[in-house]
């Protein structure tokens, strides 16, 4: 067989194996904690298992239809603009008692002192009017 074929073959095979032990790692880290919702992911160092920021609402504008993640932007559009998180990301927002599954939908805020921007409709749904202090955690 052709040398370079095997070493191919050879980095393939470790790659796998490190995915698989990474995967196993993270599986087992998550059993038995006894979670409140499902596919939450507690925080380490933190006494009540959320990070705390500050966020406020925002809107869609004529001029921008569609978030930076290519999500159609109007009213009834829910998530998060984070400047640095992934589209796509999951994460568990928590504001006065009330807790929603949301995920990273636009680009922002840039605005100093704020964390994230949310967009109305889950404002709303939050209860969040103004700058406020949210909790938040990652999901999967």
């Amino acid at each position: 067989m052709n040398p370079a074929v095997l070493q191919r073959t050879a980095w393939l095979a470790g790659i796998t194996l490190a995915v698989a032990i990474a995967a196993l790692a993270l599986a087992r880290r998550d059993t038995g904690r006894g979670h409140n919702l499902p596919g939450a992911v507690p925080v380490r160092g933190t006494s009540s298992g959320y990070y705390t920021s500050r966020a406020a609402p925002y809107g869609p504008t004529p001029g921008q239809p569609r978030t930076a993640c290519g999500e159609a932007f109007n009213a009834k559009t829910q998530g998060i603009a984070h400047p640095v998180l992934p589209c796509g990301v999951k994460i568990y927002v928590r504001f006065h008692g009330k807790e929603v599954l949301t995920q990273v939908i636009d680009r922002g805020p840039t605005v100093p002192g704020r964390d994230f921007d949310i967009t109305k409709a889950l404002a709303d749904r939050l209860g969040l009017h103004g700058t406020q202090t949210i909790q938040w955690r990652y999901a999967r």
